[in-house]
Protein backbone atom coordinates (compact mmCIF):
# COMPACT_ATOMS: atom_id res chain seq x y z
CA UNK A 1 0.00 0.00 0.00
CA UNK A 2 1.74 3.10 -1.15
CA UNK A 3 -1.12 5.24 -0.50
CA UNK A 4 -1.70 6.61 3.42
CA UNK A 5 -5.34 6.38 5.63
CA UNK A 6 -5.56 9.82 7.21
CA UNK A 7 -9.01 8.95 8.26
CA UNK A 8 -7.50 6.91 11.30
CA UNK A 9 -6.53 8.83 14.60
CA UNK A 10 -3.25 7.51 13.33
CA UNK A 11 -2.11 7.84 9.97
CA UNK A 12 -0.85 5.12 8.35
CA UNK A 13 -0.43 2.24 5.16
CA UNK A 14 0.14 -0.87 7.64
CA UNK A 15 -4.03 -1.09 7.51
CA UNK A 16 -3.51 -0.23 11.27
CA UNK A 17 -7.52 -0.60 11.77
CA UNK A 18 -7.56 -4.39 11.10
CA UNK A 19 -5.26 -5.00 14.18
CA UNK A 20 -7.97 -3.96 16.78
CA UNK A 21 -5.77 -4.72 19.39
CA UNK A 22 -2.10 -3.30 18.23
CA UNK A 23 -4.20 -0.08 17.08
CA UNK A 24 -5.59 0.47 21.14
CA UNK A 25 -1.86 0.15 22.00
CA UNK A 26 -0.31 2.50 19.77
CA UNK A 27 -3.24 5.28 20.42
CA UNK A 28 -2.68 5.01 24.05
CA UNK A 29 1.06 5.79 23.09
CA UNK A 30 -0.41 8.25 21.42
CA UNK A 31 -1.25 10.58 24.47
CA UNK A 32 2.00 10.39 26.04
CA UNK A 33 3.83 11.27 22.58
CA UNK A 34 1.87 14.73 22.25
CA UNK A 35 2.85 15.47 26.34
CA UNK A 36 6.72 14.91 25.69
CA UNK A 37 5.95 16.79 22.14
CA UNK A 38 4.26 19.57 24.21
CA UNK A 39 7.41 19.70 27.29
CA UNK A 40 10.25 19.03 25.13
CA UNK A 41 9.93 20.18 21.80
CA UNK A 42 9.98 23.85 20.42
CA UNK A 43 7.11 24.24 22.66
CA UNK A 44 6.92 28.06 22.32
CA UNK A 45 6.08 27.38 18.62
CA UNK A 46 3.31 25.16 19.56
CA UNK A 47 0.46 27.68 18.73
CA UNK A 48 2.07 28.92 15.79
CA UNK A 49 1.08 27.87 12.63
CA UNK A 50 3.90 26.58 9.69
CA UNK A 51 4.57 26.03 6.39
CA UNK A 52 5.78 21.80 6.33
CA UNK A 53 5.39 19.08 4.44
CA UNK A 54 3.34 15.96 5.12
CA UNK A 55 4.11 12.27 3.63
CA UNK A 56 0.85 11.46 1.14
CA UNK A 57 1.93 8.56 -0.23
CA UNK A 58 5.24 6.12 -0.20
CA UNK A 59 5.97 6.70 -4.07
CA UNK A 60 9.28 8.15 -4.81
CA UNK A 61 7.41 10.83 -7.00
CA UNK A 62 4.85 13.21 -5.69
CA UNK A 63 4.95 11.85 -2.07
CA UNK A 64 4.67 15.05 0.07
CA UNK A 65 1.87 17.45 0.83
CA UNK A 66 2.76 21.45 1.51
CA UNK A 67 0.37 23.46 3.52
CA UNK A 68 -0.02 25.35 7.30
CA UNK A 69 -0.29 23.60 10.36
CA UNK A 70 0.76 23.62 13.90
CA UNK A 71 3.26 21.14 15.04
CA UNK A 72 0.76 19.88 18.21
CA UNK A 73 -1.69 18.61 15.17
CA UNK A 74 0.71 17.29 12.61
CA UNK A 75 -0.30 14.03 11.39
CA UNK A 76 2.30 12.09 12.89
CA UNK A 77 2.13 8.89 11.82
CA UNK A 78 3.30 5.33 10.38
CA UNK A 79 4.88 4.77 6.79
CA UNK A 80 6.58 1.93 5.41
CA UNK A 81 7.49 0.74 1.75
CA UNK A 82 5.81 -1.77 -0.18
CA UNK A 83 6.44 -5.33 0.51
CA UNK A 84 8.57 -6.45 -2.53
CA UNK A 85 7.43 -10.10 -3.70
CA UNK A 86 9.70 -12.69 -2.92
CA UNK A 87 12.64 -10.73 -1.45
CA UNK A 88 15.38 -12.81 0.16
CA UNK A 89 17.90 -11.93 2.75
CA UNK A 90 20.83 -10.07 1.13
CA UNK A 91 23.59 -11.01 3.01
CA UNK A 92 25.36 -12.95 6.09
CA UNK A 93 24.48 -16.52 7.07
CA UNK A 94 21.41 -16.93 5.83
CA UNK A 95 22.23 -15.41 2.29
CA UNK A 96 19.11 -16.13 0.00
CA UNK A 97 16.70 -17.05 2.18
CA UNK A 98 13.09 -15.58 2.60
CA UNK A 99 13.22 -12.10 4.42
CA UNK A 100 11.17 -12.61 7.98
CA UNK A 101 7.78 -11.03 8.41
CA UNK A 102 8.01 -11.81 12.03
CA UNK A 103 11.17 -11.76 14.37
CA UNK A 104 13.33 -14.97 14.60
CA UNK A 105 12.91 -16.26 18.17
CA UNK A 106 17.37 -16.68 18.40
CA UNK A 107 17.67 -12.95 17.10
CA UNK A 108 15.51 -10.76 19.41
CA UNK A 109 17.32 -9.40 21.68
CA UNK A 110 20.22 -8.27 18.94
CA UNK A 111 16.65 -6.94 16.63
CA UNK A 112 15.18 -5.07 19.86
CA UNK A 113 18.79 -3.80 20.60
CA UNK A 114 18.93 -1.92 16.82
CA UNK A 115 15.76 -0.84 16.74
CA UNK A 116 15.71 0.96 20.11
CA UNK A 117 18.94 2.63 19.61
CA UNK A 118 17.93 4.12 16.46
CA UNK A 119 14.65 4.71 18.04
CA UNK A 120 16.76 7.04 21.02
CA UNK A 121 17.98 8.82 18.51
CA UNK A 122 14.76 10.45 17.24
CA UNK A 123 13.40 12.65 20.31
CA UNK A 124 17.05 13.33 21.53
CA UNK A 125 17.64 15.48 18.71
CA UNK A 126 14.32 17.58 19.22
CA UNK A 127 15.34 17.86 22.86
CA UNK A 128 18.71 18.84 21.65
CA UNK A 129 17.86 22.04 18.98
CA UNK A 130 14.06 22.83 20.94
CA UNK A 131 15.47 26.22 21.77
CA UNK A 132 16.85 27.27 18.21
CA UNK A 133 13.37 28.62 17.29
CA UNK A 134 14.34 31.87 18.95
CA UNK A 135 17.03 32.67 17.73
CA UNK A 136 16.67 31.72 13.94
CA UNK A 137 18.21 33.65 11.43
CA UNK A 138 14.98 33.43 9.07
CA UNK A 139 11.63 32.54 8.87
CA UNK A 140 13.10 30.30 5.85
CA UNK A 141 15.54 29.01 8.70
CA UNK A 142 12.86 28.64 10.99
CA UNK A 143 10.73 26.77 9.37
CA UNK A 144 13.21 24.20 7.96
CA UNK A 145 13.89 23.59 11.69
CA UNK A 146 10.74 22.86 12.56
CA UNK A 147 10.24 20.22 9.60
CA UNK A 148 13.54 18.78 10.71
CA UNK A 149 12.09 18.64 14.51
CA UNK A 150 8.50 16.86 13.15
CA UNK A 151 10.21 14.27 11.33
CA UNK A 152 12.20 13.37 13.64
CA UNK A 153 8.96 12.59 16.18
CA UNK A 154 8.26 11.09 12.65
CA UNK A 155 10.70 8.38 12.87
CA UNK A 156 9.86 8.18 16.07
CA UNK A 157 6.84 6.82 15.56
CA UNK A 158 7.77 4.62 12.38
CA UNK A 159 10.23 2.87 15.34
CA UNK A 160 7.54 2.77 17.91
CA UNK A 161 5.24 0.71 15.82
CA UNK A 162 8.08 -2.06 15.20
CA UNK A 163 8.39 -2.32 19.07
CA UNK A 164 4.72 -1.81 19.88
CA UNK A 165 4.06 -4.63 16.96
CA UNK A 166 6.75 -7.06 16.71
CA UNK A 167 8.11 -7.40 20.45
CA UNK A 168 5.07 -7.53 22.79
CA UNK A 169 5.30 -6.40 26.31
CA UNK A 170 8.73 -5.46 25.71
CA UNK A 171 8.79 -3.81 23.16
CA UNK A 172 5.70 -1.70 25.17
CA UNK A 173 7.88 -1.07 27.78
CA UNK A 174 10.71 0.12 25.41
CA UNK A 175 8.32 2.43 23.31
CA UNK A 176 7.54 3.91 27.04
CA UNK A 177 11.24 4.85 28.07
CA UNK A 178 12.03 6.43 24.92
CA UNK A 179 9.66 8.87 26.24
CA UNK A 180 11.60 9.14 29.65
CA UNK A 181 14.99 9.25 28.61
CA UNK A 182 16.46 13.43 28.19
CA UNK A 183 19.17 14.23 26.16
CA UNK A 184 22.18 15.91 28.61
CA UNK A 185 20.12 14.29 31.70
CA UNK A 186 22.98 13.26 33.74
CA UNK A 187 20.42 10.29 35.65
CA UNK A 188 18.69 9.43 32.54
CA UNK A 189 20.39 10.69 29.51
CA UNK A 190 20.06 9.85 25.91
CA UNK A 191 21.64 6.03 24.82
CA UNK A 192 24.42 7.73 22.52
CA UNK A 193 27.55 10.27 23.12
CA UNK A 194 26.16 12.26 20.26
CA UNK A 195 23.10 12.72 21.21
CA UNK A 196 23.91 14.59 24.66
CA UNK A 197 25.31 17.47 23.06
CA UNK A 198 24.37 20.60 23.48
CA UNK A 199 23.56 22.43 20.42
CA UNK A 200 22.65 25.76 21.57
CA UNK A 201 23.65 27.92 18.14
CA UNK A 202 22.34 27.70 14.44
CA UNK A 203 26.35 26.94 13.65
CA UNK A 204 25.87 24.21 15.70
CA UNK A 205 22.68 23.07 14.37
CA UNK A 206 23.86 23.35 10.50
CA UNK A 207 26.67 20.68 11.60
CA UNK A 208 24.82 18.66 13.52
CA UNK A 209 22.23 18.16 10.22
CA UNK A 210 25.43 17.57 8.19
CA UNK A 211 27.62 15.16 10.26
CA UNK A 212 25.06 13.50 12.60
CA UNK A 213 22.10 13.30 10.81
CA UNK A 214 24.48 11.69 7.77
CA UNK A 215 25.12 9.06 10.25
CA UNK A 216 21.66 8.69 10.74
CA UNK A 217 21.76 7.88 6.72
CA UNK A 218 24.12 5.56 6.93
CA UNK A 219 22.40 3.59 9.76
CA UNK A 220 19.37 3.81 7.78
CA UNK A 221 21.03 2.59 4.81
CA UNK A 222 22.64 -0.72 6.80
CA UNK A 223 19.15 -1.38 8.51
CA UNK A 224 17.22 -1.33 5.07
CA UNK A 225 19.48 -4.18 3.79
CA UNK A 226 17.62 -5.93 6.97
CA UNK A 227 16.57 -9.11 6.62
CA UNK A 228 13.79 -8.23 9.09
CA UNK A 229 11.57 -7.25 6.25
CA UNK A 230 9.22 -4.70 8.34
CA UNK A 231 12.55 -2.67 9.22
CA UNK A 232 13.53 -2.49 5.86
CA UNK A 233 10.83 -1.10 4.41
CA UNK A 234 10.52 1.35 7.88
CA UNK A 235 14.23 2.24 7.46
CA UNK A 236 13.76 2.81 3.59
CA UNK A 237 10.75 5.70 3.28
CA UNK A 238 12.67 7.28 6.43
CA UNK A 239 15.52 7.79 3.99
CA UNK A 240 12.94 9.66 1.86
CA UNK A 241 12.63 12.00 4.60
CA UNK A 242 15.94 11.92 6.00
CA UNK A 243 17.09 13.60 2.58
CA UNK A 244 16.06 17.00 3.60
CA UNK A 245 18.32 17.34 6.98
CA UNK A 246 21.01 16.86 5.39
CA UNK A 247 20.14 19.39 2.90
CA UNK A 248 19.17 21.79 5.68
CA UNK A 249 22.99 20.84 7.36
CA UNK A 250 24.81 20.88 3.71
CA UNK A 251 23.81 23.96 2.51
CA UNK A 252 23.52 25.91 6.05
CA UNK A 253 27.09 25.85 6.59
CA UNK A 254 27.32 26.86 2.81
CA UNK A 255 25.25 29.99 3.60
CA UNK A 256 27.76 30.75 6.28
CA UNK A 257 30.37 30.45 4.36
CA UNK A 258 28.96 32.56 1.56
CA UNK A 259 28.51 35.42 3.57
CA UNK A 260 31.89 35.09 5.39
CA UNK A 261 33.73 34.94 1.88
CA UNK A 262 31.23 38.52 0.95
CA UNK A 263 32.67 40.13 4.33
CA UNK A 264 35.74 38.77 3.45
CA UNK A 265 35.98 40.52 0.23
CA UNK A 266 33.74 43.32 0.89
CA UNK A 267 36.60 44.44 4.13
CA UNK A 268 40.12 43.29 3.23
CA UNK A 269 42.38 43.30 5.82
CA UNK A 270 39.93 43.09 8.72
CA UNK A 271 38.28 40.57 11.33
CA UNK A 272 34.97 39.62 9.64
CA UNK A 273 33.88 39.71 13.40
CA UNK A 274 34.30 43.40 13.60
CA UNK A 275 31.08 43.33 10.79
CA UNK A 276 29.15 40.35 12.25
CA UNK A 277 30.63 37.45 10.23
CA UNK A 278 31.83 33.81 11.54
CA UNK A 279 35.35 33.24 10.26
CA UNK A 280 36.46 30.67 8.24
CA UNK A 281 38.59 29.28 11.24
CA UNK A 282 36.20 29.31 13.50
CA UNK A 283 33.70 27.72 10.87
CA UNK A 284 36.47 24.90 10.69
CA UNK A 285 36.98 23.87 14.33
CA UNK A 286 32.77 23.84 14.65
CA UNK A 287 33.13 20.99 11.72
CA UNK A 288 36.30 19.54 13.67
CA UNK A 289 34.09 18.88 16.67
CA UNK A 290 30.99 18.16 15.21
CA UNK A 291 32.19 15.47 12.44
CA UNK A 292 34.54 13.91 15.02
CA UNK A 293 31.58 13.46 17.41
CA UNK A 294 29.57 11.98 14.78
CA UNK A 295 32.00 9.86 13.40
CA UNK A 296 32.13 7.97 16.88
CA UNK A 297 28.47 7.02 16.32
CA UNK A 298 29.71 3.60 14.39
CA UNK A 299 31.34 2.17 17.69
CA UNK A 300 34.76 0.39 18.04
CA UNK A 301 36.49 -0.37 14.75
CA UNK A 302 36.46 -4.16 15.64
CA UNK A 303 33.27 -5.11 16.92
CA UNK A 304 31.90 -8.87 17.59
CA UNK A 305 28.29 -7.42 17.93
CA UNK A 306 28.51 -5.34 14.23
CA UNK A 307 29.92 -9.20 13.46
CA UNK A 308 27.02 -10.78 14.89
CA UNK A 309 24.50 -8.53 13.15
CA UNK A 310 25.96 -9.20 9.77
CA UNK A 311 26.10 -12.99 10.25
CA UNK A 312 22.24 -12.95 10.85
CA UNK A 313 21.06 -11.14 8.34
CA UNK A 314 19.54 -7.65 10.90
CA UNK A 315 22.06 -5.05 9.35
CA UNK A 316 24.13 -4.76 6.35
CA UNK A 317 26.44 -2.87 4.47
CA UNK A 318 25.21 0.62 3.02
CA UNK A 319 24.35 -0.10 -0.91
CA UNK A 320 24.85 -4.13 -0.30
CA UNK A 321 23.95 -4.58 -3.60
CA UNK A 322 26.80 -2.95 -4.94
CA UNK A 323 29.15 -5.63 -3.36
CA UNK A 324 29.79 -8.88 -5.45
CA UNK A 325 30.36 -11.32 -2.68
CA UNK A 326 28.09 -10.92 0.37
CA UNK A 327 28.85 -13.68 3.14
CA UNK A 328 31.93 -11.73 4.01
CA UNK A 329 32.81 -14.84 5.85
CA UNK A 330 36.72 -15.24 3.95
CA UNK A 331 37.49 -11.94 3.55
CA UNK A 332 39.75 -9.70 5.85
CA UNK A 333 39.45 -5.96 6.75
CA UNK A 334 43.18 -3.81 7.14
CA UNK A 335 43.29 -1.02 9.67
CA UNK A 336 45.50 0.88 11.87
CA UNK A 337 44.68 -0.26 15.82
CA UNK A 338 46.11 1.62 18.81
CA UNK A 339 47.65 -0.96 21.22
CA UNK A 340 49.61 -0.59 24.07
CA UNK A 341 50.51 3.33 23.04
CA UNK A 342 50.92 3.01 19.43
CA UNK A 343 49.61 2.52 15.92
CA UNK A 344 49.84 -1.06 14.61
CA UNK A 345 48.74 -2.22 11.06
CA UNK A 346 46.32 -5.29 11.54
CA UNK A 347 44.67 -7.90 9.18
CA UNK A 348 40.89 -8.15 10.89
CA UNK A 349 38.09 -10.86 9.73
CA UNK A 350 35.82 -8.34 7.86
CA UNK A 351 32.82 -9.20 9.61
CA UNK A 352 34.26 -7.97 12.70
CA UNK A 353 34.94 -4.98 10.93
CA UNK A 354 31.79 -3.43 10.04
CA UNK A 355 31.15 -0.63 12.00
CA UNK A 356 34.76 0.59 10.08
CA UNK A 357 33.31 -0.40 6.26
CA UNK A 358 29.89 2.06 7.54
CA UNK A 359 32.30 4.12 8.58
CA UNK A 360 34.14 4.73 5.26
CA UNK A 361 31.22 5.16 3.46
CA UNK A 362 30.24 8.06 6.19
CA UNK A 363 33.47 9.59 5.53
CA UNK A 364 33.63 9.53 1.63
CA UNK A 365 30.10 10.80 1.94
CA UNK A 366 31.45 14.24 4.52
CA UNK A 367 34.08 14.63 1.64
CA UNK A 368 31.25 15.86 -0.62
CA UNK A 369 29.70 18.08 1.26
CA UNK A 370 33.37 19.67 2.02
CA UNK A 371 34.02 19.74 -1.73
CA UNK A 372 30.80 21.81 -1.92
CA UNK A 373 31.68 24.21 0.31
CA UNK A 374 35.40 24.64 -0.89
CA UNK A 375 33.67 24.93 -4.15
CA UNK A 376 31.91 28.39 -2.79
CA UNK A 377 35.37 29.85 -1.65
CA UNK A 378 36.55 29.45 -5.01
CA UNK A 379 33.59 31.03 -6.40
CA UNK A 380 34.85 33.67 -4.49
CA UNK A 381 38.08 33.68 -4.87
CA UNK A 382 39.08 33.17 -1.33
CA UNK A 383 42.12 30.95 -0.47
CA UNK A 384 40.64 29.20 2.79
CA UNK A 385 39.92 25.41 1.96
CA UNK A 386 38.15 23.83 4.93
CA UNK A 387 38.92 20.13 5.35
CA UNK A 388 37.45 16.86 7.15
CA UNK A 389 39.61 16.23 10.23
CA UNK A 390 41.36 12.12 10.76
CA UNK A 391 38.66 9.68 11.74
CA UNK A 392 40.95 9.42 14.62
CA UNK A 393 40.93 12.73 15.94
CA UNK A 394 38.86 13.63 18.93
CA UNK A 395 37.35 10.56 19.76
CA UNK A 396 35.75 9.27 22.87
CA UNK A 397 34.62 5.22 21.24
CA UNK A 398 36.53 2.99 20.00
CA UNK A 399 40.98 2.24 19.54
CA UNK A 400 41.56 6.00 19.61
CA UNK A 401 40.05 6.98 22.46
CA UNK A 402 42.55 5.78 24.31
CA UNK A 403 45.29 8.36 22.88
CA UNK A 404 45.76 11.86 21.31
CA UNK A 405 45.57 12.48 17.61
CA UNK A 406 45.81 15.48 15.76
CA UNK A 407 43.81 17.49 12.69
CA UNK A 408 45.79 14.57 10.98
CA UNK A 409 45.65 11.51 12.40
CA UNK A 410 49.37 11.59 13.79
CA UNK A 411 49.92 10.46 17.16
CA UNK A 412 50.39 12.99 19.91
CA UNK A 413 51.06 13.35 23.73
CA UNK A 414 49.02 14.69 26.18
CA UNK A 415 50.65 17.30 26.97
CA UNK A 416 50.53 18.75 23.28
CA UNK A 417 47.25 17.36 23.09
CA UNK A 418 46.30 20.50 25.97
CA UNK A 419 48.85 22.58 24.67
CA UNK A 420 47.17 22.86 20.96
CA UNK A 421 43.74 21.31 21.37
CA UNK A 422 42.25 24.93 20.67
CA UNK A 423 43.94 24.85 17.15
CA UNK A 424 41.19 22.89 16.28
CA UNK A 425 38.18 22.96 18.44
CA UNK A 426 36.26 25.76 19.69
CA UNK A 427 37.08 27.95 22.48
CA UNK A 428 35.10 29.41 25.38
CA UNK A 429 35.49 32.23 23.52
CA UNK A 430 34.55 31.09 20.61
CA UNK A 431 31.24 29.90 21.47
CA UNK A 432 30.38 33.05 23.57
CA UNK A 433 30.60 34.94 20.55
CA UNK A 434 29.40 32.95 18.14
CA UNK A 435 25.83 32.35 20.41
CA UNK A 436 26.74 36.70 20.55
CA UNK A 437 24.98 36.88 17.19
CA UNK A 438 22.18 34.50 17.23
CA UNK A 439 19.53 36.92 17.00
CA UNK A 440 16.14 36.32 15.70
CA UNK A 441 15.07 37.52 12.17
CA UNK A 442 11.41 37.54 11.57
CA UNK A 443 11.11 40.08 8.64
CA UNK A 444 10.24 38.49 6.13
CA UNK A 445 12.73 37.44 3.30
CA UNK A 446 15.38 39.19 5.47
CA UNK A 447 18.56 37.37 6.96
CA UNK A 448 20.76 37.35 9.89
CA UNK A 449 24.25 39.49 9.05
CA UNK A 450 26.39 36.27 9.18
CA UNK A 451 24.15 34.21 6.74
CA UNK A 452 23.92 34.65 3.11
CA UNK A 453 20.58 33.82 2.07
CA UNK A 454 19.57 30.52 -0.50
CA UNK A 455 18.82 30.54 -3.75
CA UNK A 456 15.45 29.89 -3.62
CA UNK A 457 12.90 28.99 -1.52
CA UNK A 458 10.83 25.86 -0.31
CA UNK A 459 8.48 24.31 -3.10
CA UNK A 460 8.84 26.91 -5.20
CA UNK A 461 8.09 29.75 -2.98
CA UNK A 462 9.78 33.12 -2.92
CA UNK A 463 12.57 33.70 -0.12
CA UNK A 464 10.40 36.39 1.38
CA UNK A 465 7.35 33.72 1.91
CA UNK A 466 5.67 33.84 5.26
CA UNK A 467 6.70 30.65 6.32
CA UNK A 468 6.47 30.92 9.68
CA UNK A 469 3.18 32.71 11.14
CA UNK A 470 4.50 34.94 14.21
Amino acid sequence: MTGIDYTQKIPNNVELASDKRLQRALEAWQPSYIDWWQSMGPTDFNQNEIYLRTAISVDKDGWAHYGFTKMPDYRWGIFLNPQEKDRTIGFGDNLGAPVWQQVPGEYRNWLRRLIVTQADTEPASVEQQRLLGHTAPSLYDLRNLFQVNVEEGRHLWAMVYLLHTYFGRDGREEADELLQRRSGNADHPRILGTFNEPCQDWLSFFCFAMFTDRDGKFQLLSLAESGFDPLARTCRFMLTEEAHHLFVGQTGIGRVIERTCQLTKEHPGRDVKDFGGIPFDTIQRYINYWSSSSTDLYGAEVSSNSANFFSAGLKGRAYEGRYTEHTALNDIYELDRFTDGKLVRESVPLRNAMNEVLRDEYVKDNLKGIDYWNRVCEKHGIEFRFRLPHRRFNRKIGDYSAGRFDIDGALMTEADWNARQLEWLPSDAERAYVKSLMRPVTERGKMAGWIAPPPKGVNDTPIDYEYVKL
